[in-house]
């Protein structure tokens, strides 16, 4: 599948390989946790009018790869079928709102990523103390 991803101390990293990470045009998107407002699994069909930059989309299949720029937000993108993928709302991210991908288990990873999430609040509340 060419995406995974990786729990670092204090940030998310979307890991991008072989293929995918050609037509993305990246190999690495990284989240801190603090810019994590929100994670779900849901269906998501990108607007026709969405802008690649840089990116790669594919007419007539699913297949989203990369950048992509909607009503002044930056979205980054990597699926290839209609079908339930993670969605990540970020806030005060230098770039994107939100990271959308797909995963083998879209709901096994979100729920890893709002377990680590929690840890690492814990984490924070306990050095504040």
């Amino acid at each position: 599948m060419g995406r995974k991803i990786r729990f670092e101390q204090n940030e998310l990293i979307l890991e991008l390989t072989g293929l995918t990470s050609y037509f993305c045009l990246k190999r690495k998107v990284r989240m801190p946790y603090h810019m994590i407002n929100s994670v779900l699994v849901d269906y998501y069909e990108a607007p026709q009018i969405m802008l690649r930059m840089p990116g790669t989309s594919v007419p007539g299949t699913s297949i989203r790869e990369g950048s992509f720029k909607y009503r002044d937000e930056w979205y980054f993108l990597s699926y290839e079928r209609r079908e339930p993928l993670v969605m990540i709302e970020l806030i005060g991210h230098k770039k994107y709102r939100y990271v959308i991908f797909q995963m083998e288990d879209p709901t096994e990873t979100a729920y890893n990523i709002r377990t680590r999430l929690r840890e690492w609040e814990i984490e924070r509340e306990e050095k504040g103390k």
